[in-house]
């Protein structure tokens, strides 16, 4: 049987240290919030997510040291690389996620990048390290 290739998925990058370096359990889903200088620069694939991680502040999932680069055409409006970004989950995942990260020891570390429909997501897998 032929398998038919997902239509409107575009993977900007991989972390493949990730596999390597902890034992992956769940993969979830999630959308990430960015400003219109980051999303361009998402576009032209140069971003790098091998060190990040993911974080619980205030009830929310953040994600910490990634880096998107400068967007050269955008002059007074850019970001910072380093940015935290805002991880959009369900709130009862959210809740999971947080128990199994205070609970199991778990951490929360992004395995892929990608577009689906046109809207930036990211694999978050969560691993035990």
């Amino acid at each position: 049987m032929n398998k038919k290739p997902l239509s409107g998925l575009k993977i900007i990058t991989v972390n493949r240290k990730a596999s390597f370096n902890y034992f992956l359990k769940d993969m979830i889903e999630a959308g990430i919030v960015l400003k219109g200088s980051e999303i361009k620069s998402v576009r032209s694939g140069k971003v790098n997510i091998a060190e990040s991680y993911a974080v619980e502040k205030g009830g929310e999932i953040f994600l910490v040291n990634s880096h998107i680069p400068i967007y050269k055409q955008a002059s007074y409006s850019n970001h910072n690389p380093y940015s935290e970004r805002k991880l959009l989950f369900n709130r009862k995942e959210i809740n999971k996620l947080i128990g199994s990260m205070n609970e199991d020891g778990l951490t929360l570390v992004p395995t892929k990048m990608y577009f689906k429909k046109g809207k930036a997501k990211i694999e978050i897998a969560v691993a035990k390290g």
